[in-house]
């Protein structure tokens, strides 16, 4: 099914604090390196709905659980950049925290130290069905495979997108997270998506390749439509076990590539829901994705007025 112009987003994800601490290398151990350390709104999940409005989709909404320490903040931060937050205020767990540590050498390289708190206790209790009313696409976070009752809530809402006609991706999230969830249990749990857009390195470990363009291949004869993120290298557009387009990366002179795989996600969305095909969906996508490595922080700036 293809979708209809100016449907809805819905975004199932993980919503969390980021603690960003940007720091000239190397790391001192044992002692102090000096940083300048931000306290920003993420979350991949959080960060695509941002994108995703930011790219031009009207209606964005976005599942998610929080602890009650950061509820009231995160949902003024989602309404701020027009995303409809649907927070579950979990009682018992705080809000995840990701410690980003960003080196602001040339590659802005980061490293993630990930407490993921109430957003992996989201669950099958927090879906009802009657959240895809008036939505044109599905798309979960990578991160719900990662905990037991976030992987039953991923079976719930494929199975009621599936029911209802409502296509779905699925970016991986995590190459660390999914060697440890195993690719045989990936690909199972991700049966009946439509889209999946993962990194270079989740793509060649998906499927035991050295080469993206062959990864790309292959993953999509498991799912109809697989965009790879190359970063610096562009998008590669691969369906039915073919690579069918090479998208090139806008130009851009990277300070930190926290979320950009997120902006990339968010604006391809946008663009499908527009109705454009994924080759027109990855070039927005790259756009996106070159305007978030120049900004410090995941989300686009915010809507004027």
């Amino acid at each position: 099914m293809t979708a209809g112009h100016g449907g809805a987003l819905l975004v199932v994800g993980d919503v969390v604090t980021d603690v960003v601490a940007r720091y000239r290398g190397p790391l001192s151990a044992g002692t102090d390196t000096a940083a300048s350390i931000h306290r920003l709104p993420g979350g991949a999940g959080a960060n695509v709905a941002c994108w995703a409005v930011y790219g031009g989709c009207g209606d964005v909404r976005l599942l998610g659980r929080v602890g009650a320490d950061a509820a009231a903040w995160h949902e003024r931060e989602l309404a701020a950049r027009g995303v409809r937050p649907l927070l579950v205020v979990d009682a018992a767990a705080p809000t995840g925290t990701v410690i980003c540590l960003v080196d602001t050498g040339a590659a802005a390289e980061r490293t993630f130290l990930t407490d993921s708190g109430a957003s992996s206790r989201i669950g099958p209790e927090d879906w009802s069905d009657a959240l895809l009313d008036g939505v044109a696409r599905l798309h979960l976070s990578g991160y719900l495979l990662f905990s037991e009752p976030s992987r039953a809530l991923v079976e719930v809402a494929l199975a009621a997108a599936r029911a209802r006609g409502v296509p779905v991706s699925l970016d991986p999230a995590s190459a660390g997270f999914l060697s440890g969830l195993g690719v045989d249990r990936f690909l199972d749990l991700v049966e009946g998506l439509d889209v999946l857009l993962p990194s270079r390195d989740e793509a060649c470990l998906l499927t035991g390749l050295l080469d993206p363009a062959d990864s790309a291949a292959k993953l999509s004869r498991h799912v109809p439509s697989v965009i790879v993120k190359q970063g610096a290298e562009g998008a590669l557009v691969a369906r039915s076990g073919v690579v069918c387009a090479r998208v090139p990366a806008a130009p851009a002179s990277p300070r930190d590539s926290t979320g950009a795989g997120d902006a990339f996600t968010g604006a391809f969305l946008a663009a499908l829901i527009a109705g454009a095909g994924p080759e027109d969906a990855a070039v927005a996508g790259c756009r996106a994705g070159a305007e978030a490595v120049v900004r410090v922080g995941a989300r686009p700036p915010r809507a004027a007025g």
